[in-house]
């Protein structure tokens, strides 16, 4: 918001009040990026033209977060943000961590309700859940991963070791449903979260298809092996919060 008021004082204007302004995930998916078309908005507005308006706003956000984002703009206004790698990793890491995702308050086992197996959707997403906890047990019997805190999400020049297709898309998915439960909390939009379970659950099962982590990666490529034990990770944890805290249900850690 601060880097709009280089061109507005108007609080009033509908597009920036409360701090809610279009912004949406760009459709590239081997990057964590967003677009929004605020400077067509504020054009209309302030009576100038929106590759202006864009291009100030770019800058800005250019010169205060350098670390932070990657910006450019496109015609007829849009502004592109590309989170940075470093950025990416740091969001992983407390995905992997027990702080977030924490129930907001100890829930009893007969609040949850059970789902029938013939309802497939949530059972998938329930066999997805219990398939990461095995990952991470076996992992564990392996000693693949002796710490959590210390996961090798960035190579030597700080860019992600994560960056076959099936990873990225995966990591999308979760990118998607954290952005979606911050835009239900912050602005109460509620969303189809049976739909979006289950979309990461097959973002998973071709990620797991697709990218080994034991046998020949785990001897050659040791790094590569633990970032993706450590995507595996993140899913477990997203995936419990969508079971219990959105779906109402239990999140088997075995089956």
């Amino acid at each position: 918001m601060s880097a709009l008021s280089i061109y507005t004082s108007n609080s009033q204007i509908p597009c920036t009040l409360n701090n809610k302004f279009p912004l949406s995930k760009a459709r590239d998916d081997r990057k964590i990026s967003y677009i929004t078309g605020i400077a067509l908005k504020l054009s209309k507005y302030e009576n100038l033209p929106a590759m202006e308006i864009a291009n100030a706003i770019a800058c800005d956000l250019s010169t205060k977060f350098p670390e932070v984002l990657n910006v450019w703009i496109a015609s007829p206004g849009w502004v592109y943000l590309e989170v940075a790698h470093t950025v990416v990793a740091a969001w992983l890491q407390r995905l992997v961590g027990p702080e977030l995702f924490e129930r907001a308050a100890v829930r009893k086992t007969e609040q949850l309700s059970t789902i029938a197996d013939s309802q497939f959707s949530v059972f998938y997403v329930q066999y997805t859940h219990a398939r990461c906890c095995s990952l991470m047990r076996l992992a564990q019997q392996e000693k693949l991963l002796l710490a959590i805190d210390a996961i090798p999400w960035l190579n030597e020049k700080q860019k992600l070791r994560l960056n076959h297709d099936a990873e990225l898309r995966l990591l999308g998915k979760l990118v998607q449903a954290t952005d979606e439960e911050s835009e239900c909390s912050v602005f109460g939009n509620e969303f189809r979260w049976e739909k979006r379970a289950f979309c990461l659950s097959q973002a998973f099962e071709n990620f797991w298809c697709s990218c080994r982590i034991w046998d020949e990666v785990k001897v050659s490529s040791p790094e590569l092996a633990q970032a993706r034990l450590g995507l595996v990770m993140a899913t477990q944890s997203v995936l419990r919060f969508l079971l219990e805290e959105k779906l109402n249900t239990f999140a088997p850690w075995e089956l």
